[in-house]
């Protein structure tokens, strides 16, 4: 009934109000940020400026998820603003990763790739980031490189969802009241295998 959505809706407000570790986006930044950590520490030069950047965006895209989360309790438009930039950094993080496989003349991993597919259904189920690192040391840089740029493709399809069901709860008008809004609900969902098929 609307009655049990509305009620639903609502215990995943407080939820998102009191506890943003909740958010399936912000646990798997945080499997992005861990283990993009330890691929610079171990594949590139300690002084590389390219260390800097690709710390920078992994933290940055972390962070603003943060924000947004805070932010989504008063005002959705700052939500989908501050999402957007966690969106941004992950786009320079998963461009960083590219550079990185081809410049080494490296092989990147297709859309369609078994190895591609085997990751994306874990990442779908699993958002462990000690376990994520745990396997990422047991692998080789191009291996782990692979493994990031698909789970940077998922994490950023599931922002976009994020985002347009955001903007369609504002131009909509369905939703102008904070504890009836839908995305409270989707930044709880784990996501897809498919999702970030087609931003590869």
């Amino acid at each position: 009934s609307e009655m049990c959505i509305r009620d639903r809706i609502m215990t995943a407000f407080l939820r998102i109000a009191g506890d943003y570790t909740g958010w399936n986006v912000y646990r798997k930044s945080v499997v992005i940020c861990d283990v993009t950590e330890m691929f610079i520490r171990r594949a590139l030069p300690p002084k590389s400026r390219t260390v800097d950047q690709m710390r920078q965006a992994a933290r940055s895209c972390k962070q603003n998820i943060v924000e947004g989360s805070a932010d989504s309790t008063v005002s959705t438009e700052m939500c989908i603003k501050l999402l957007g930039v966690a969106k941004g950094s992950l786009r320079e993080l998963l461009e960083d990763f590219r550079d990185y496989l081809r410049q080494n003349k490296l092989q990147i991993w297709d859309v369609n790739d078994p190895r591609t597919l085997q990751v994306r259904n874990f990442c779908a189920s699993n958002d462990d980031p000690y376990i994520f690192v745990e396997k990422c040391e047991l692998r080789s840089d191009a291996t782990v490189a692979n493994i990031m740029i698909t789970m940077i493709c998922q994490l950023d399809a599931m922002l976009a969802k994020n985002a347009t069901i955001y903007r369609a709860s504002i131009y909509s008008g369905r939703w102008t009241k904070r504890e009836n809004d839908p995305i409270t609900c989707l930044l709880y969902t784990s996501p897809s295998p498919r999702d970030g098929l087609l931003s590869r």
